[in-house]
C-alpha cells in the first residue's frame, strides 16, 4: 500500500508530509468540572475535565506535602474504534498513558503554589484514528487553563512517523498502523523545554532529528492554535460579565 504517492507526494488523506490534520477545541464542555474542553485532531475526539485544586481525599497517596498531588485517568470510550471487543478496565496500556500523560502536566503545573491539596484530570477518547496521546495531551492543557491552573506554560504535543522514506506529521490511524517508526512529542513551547518524548521503533539519527524536528514544528503549531482559542475564550467570558 501507498501511504505516500510516488508521483504527487501527498498522503492518503490528501495531506502533504509536513500537513497536520485539522484542528478544533471547545472549551468549558463538562458542567460540573473546574474545567474542562473538547479538542479534535481530525477524526480523533478527546474530551478533558480536571477538578481542583481541592483537598487532598487520601493523605496516604501525597508524598510531599508541599506540593499539589496530580492524579491522572485515561480511558478509551467502548465505541471509540471499530473493534467492537471490550477493553477490561484498568488495562496496562492505559493505565501507561495515564502515567504518561501526569508526567507531562507535571513538568508545566506549578504544584508548589497549591500545597496539601490534589488536582484530579480526567482524559477519555470518544473517537480515535490515531494521535491519541497528544490530542489527550493538548485536551488537558486547555482544561487546566480553564480551571485557572498555574502553569509554567501550556504543554502540547503532537507525533510524527517515518513512512516510505518520508517524515510525516500528525500520523492518522492508518498511517500508525503501517509498522513505521512513530514519535510523540511534548513541549512546553514558549520555553522551548521537550516534556515528552517516545518512539516505538529505531531509526538512524539524522532521520530520527528529522522526524523529532517535524513533530516539535507541529507541537509550536499547536501552542499557537491553543494559545488563540484561549485568548477568544477570555475575550468571550469578559463581554459576558462586561
Amino acid at each position: 500500500m501507498e501511504y505516500v504517492d510516488p508521483l504527487t507526494g501527498f498522503r492518503i488523506d490528501g495531506r502533504r508530509p509536513n500537513e497536520m490534520r485539522q484542528l478544533k477545541a471547545e472549551i468549558g464542555v463538562v458542567a460540573r468540572a473546574d474545567g474542562s474542553a473538547l479538542f479534535e485532531m481530525g477524526n480523533t475526539r478527546v474530551i478533558a475535565a480536571v477538578y481542583g485544586p481541592r483537598e487532598v481525599q487520601n493523605k496516604g497517596q501525597q508524598v510531599n506535602s508541599k506540593e499539589a498531588l496530580v492524579r491522572c485517568e485515561y480511558r478509551m470510550a467502548e465505541f471509540s474504534t471499530g473493534d467492537r471487543r471490550r477493553k477490561p478496565k484498568g488495562d496496562r496500556r492505559s493505565t501507561e498513558i495515564s502515567l504518561v500523560i501526569r508526567q507531562t502536566m507535571e513538568a508545566s503545573i506549578l504544584t508548589h503554589l497549591m500545597p496539601r491539596s490534589q488536582i484530579d484530570i480526567f482524559v477519555q477518547v470518544l473517537q480515535a484514528d490515531g494521535g491519541t496521546r497528544s490530542a489527550c495531551i493538548n485536551a488537558a492543557t486547555i482544561a487546566l487553563a480553564d480551571a485557572g491552573i498555574p502553569m509554567r506554560d501550556i504543554v502540547t504535543s503532537c507525533s510524527a512517523g517515518y513512512l516510505c522514506s518520508t517524515p510525516l506529521l500528525d500520523l492518522n490511524y492508518l498511517e500508525d498502523s503501517a509498522g513505521g517508526a512513530d514519535v510523540t512529542v511534548g513541549i512546553l513551547a514558549k520555553m522551548d523545554k521537550v516534556t515528552l518524548l517516545q518512539m516505538d521503533a529505531k531509526l538512524p539519527m539524522d532521520t530520527f532529528e528529522n522526524v523529532m524536528g517535524l513533530a516539535i514544528e507541529g507541537c509550536k503549531a499547536i501552542a499557537t492554535y491553543i494559545r488563540q482559542v484561549l485568548l477568544d475564550n477570555t475575550k468571550q467570558l469578559e463581554c459576558r460579565r462586561g
